[in-house]
């Protein structure tokens, strides 16, 4: 059994998750933004799916990306340098997630669900959430979205509507996160893709100390303030 939330936004300890299924943690409270930003400064997120009550997670072991330890494989670096695109942010934050919410091949239904969409827009408008977005001919064809705090970034979920859009908005990022001190990208559960990008699991104790190291650091004037555009001759 795990416990179920009261009015306050309050947590149990992430060591009393479940190992299976891996880190579920506690059902029901809401997506107050005071809520949702104390379940992010401990390690814990919500992830549910249309019917459910609001699930909380804190899985273990956690993958995570060292800005420094990201890789780019030679036909991604070879698109970086020759594709005309450009990388925004935040001036489409409501629209990356609802992309992210589309339906997708070989998966049914989806856990961004409008609740969670409103959720994250209330936090964006409290500066707390965050969308890097990449454009080409004008038309928003990728991105991704997460939550920033202090000098910690949580991923959430990225789309792409053309080939490797997603790529470019996420190479992008974890530059510029890592000029502005960075030192660890939250990416939640175990994929190959993120794998491939350079991401790795680390064990829960190894998460929460870096966590708590660096969620209340002050962030930078320019954190959130970036835009390129190449044009390649």
């Amino acid at each position: 059994m795990i416990p179920w939330l009261g009015p306050e936004p309050v947590f149990p300890p992430v060591r009393l998750a479940l190992r299976e299924p891996n880190g579920l943690l506690a059902a029901g409270g809401d997506l107050s933004p005071q809520r949702i930003l104390a379940a992010y400064s401990q390690g814990i997120f919500p992830w549910f799916s249309e019917g459910e009550p609001i699930l909380w997670w804190s899985p273990a072991p956690r993958m995570v990306l060292s800005p420094d330890e990201l890789k780019v494989s030679r036909s991604m670096d070879k698109l970086l340098r020759n594709q005309h695109y450009e990388i925004r942010v935040d001036t489409a934050f409501r629209e990356v997630m609802s992309a992210c919410a589309e339906p997708r091949a070989q998966q049914q239904g989806t856990w961004i669900v409008p609740e969670m969409v409103d959720a994250y827009c209330r936090l964006h408008r409290l500066g707390y959430a965050h969308s890097f977005e990449t454009w080409m001919d004008g038309e928003l064809v990728g991105g991704l979205y997460g939550i920033g705090l202090g000098l910690m970034f949580y991923g959430e979920s990225m789309f792409s509507r053309r080939s490797n859009a997603s790529k470019l908005a996420f190479i992008h990022m974890v530059r510029h996160l890592r000029t502005q001190g960075v030192t660890m990208i939250d990416c939640q559960m175990h994929t190959r893709h993120l794998q491939s990008l350079g991401a790795k699991l680390v064990s829960r104790q190894t998460f929460l100390a870096t966590l708590k190291e660096n969620a209340r650091r002050a962030q930078p004037a320019a954190m959130w303030n970036y835009r390129y555009t190449n044009e390649p001759s």
